[in-house]
């Protein structure tokens, strides 16, 4: 019943889907399992990271953004005359999308657009996304409301500019022999090789990247990307270089100042806040950085004005917006794209 697309459908509701994350200290080592559900994840990984949590009181900042952001969101429909209800469902923890689900039947609810909390194609964050929903319509059976994934947005004009604005504040954050020298490590969740081999993530994450940095005047030989957060044995190959290895390059290399920007994430919840403002700004301090963290772009108000325009787009066939060399990404998947690797491995919100 999910990827169904056609232009001009109508819904009568937004879904808003996401990874979730524990809101307390009894909630962290169940969020963690089902995380890590059939995954190949040593048990020290996933205690290793639970004590991350625990420096948080067991509480990942993601589901209070993500109310921050249906808030938003409602009121950027409203202003626009757009009469949608917005659900909210988690693949991880509650609200549970099954769960969501099943109301949103008992609502009358018929068929809905989904926005996924993420922006770039890939197994984890795309194809998965898909067949969460279509795992939670099963559950529900008979009169589970359709859903229509909203496409990707790696390259829409409205998220592009949320981010240079995060961009250009952190540069604001320099001193003035800073902003002439600065680098730049716009940084994303490491995924398998094997996954990233079958889908478009690498270079969509680079053409952010680009768009970004271009937009802020900074030229292609002061920013990299690089990558955190990595879960999986080390045996098996993951994206690099990781975030803390180019930052212990960037300080051999005689850099003074270095912006980290999470590009590939749209909240500043636990791997940002863990992975970057904690070990990332460890590593600085140990090899003489000056380390500036950009913000994500949260609910920018170009990022939400960006959701109502995607939603308008799919309700009435109007502009597909992008820009740059690459197209806008499809309303519908390919049946064959971002397929899971052997033993696919995840991020942990």
């Amino acid at each position: 019943m999910a990827d169904t697309a056609t232009e001009g459908a109508n819904y009568d509701a937004v879904l808003v889907v996401s990874f979730g994350g524990p809101e307390g200290s009894d909630d962290v080592v169940p969020f963690l399992e089902n995380v890590l559900r059939g995954r190949d994840v040593p048990r020290e990984r996933m205690q290793e990271v639970s004590e991350h949590y625990a420096r948080f009181d067991g509480v990942s900042p993601l589901n209070s953004q993500c109310r921050d952001l249906i808030t938003s969101l409602g009121q950027e429909l409203n202003s626009h005359q757009i009469d949608l209800p917005i659900y909210w469902g988690n693949r991880n923890w509650h609200p549970m999308l099954a769960d969501t689900m099943g109301r949103m039947k008992r609502d009358g609810v018929r068929r809905a657009l989904a926005f996924v909390t993420a922006a770039y194609s890939s197994y984890s964050s795309c194809r998965q996304y898909r067949e969460n929903i279509q795992s939670a319509q099963e559950v529900v059976g008979e009169g589970a409301p359709a859903v229509d994934k909203i496409r990707v947005f790696y390259n829409h004009p409205d998220f592009i500019a949320a981010c240079a604005d995060c961009l250009q504040d952190a540069i604001s954050q320099l001193g003035a022999q800073g902003r002439s020298a600065f680098r730049i490590a716009f940084t994303a969740h490491s995924i398998p090789e094997s996954m990233a081999q079958e889908c478009d993530y690498t270079a969509e994450l680079l053409e952010t990247s680009r768009q970004v940095a271009e937009s802020n005047g900074v030229s292609e030989d002061r920013w990299e990307l690089v990558y955190q957060s990595r879960s999986g044995p080390p045996h098996i190959p993951w994206l690099e270089p990781d975030i803390c290895d180019h930052l212990e390059k960037l300080g051999s290399d005689g850099i003074g100042d270095v912006i980290v920007v999470p590009i590939g994430f749209l909240s500043d919840h636990m791997e940002v806040v863990y992975d970057l403002d904690h070990e990332a700004r460890e590593t600085c301090e140990r090899v003489g950085l000056n380390m500036v963290r950009c913000a994500t772009v949260g609910t920018h108000p170009r990022f939400i004005s960006m959701i109502r325009k995607l939603i308008v787009e799919r309700i009435s066939g109007g502009d597909r917006e992008c820009v740059g060399t690459c197209p806008p990404s499809p309303d519908l998947c390919p049946v064959d794209c971002c397929p899971p690797p052997a033993r696919h491995q995840g991020g942990t919100g």
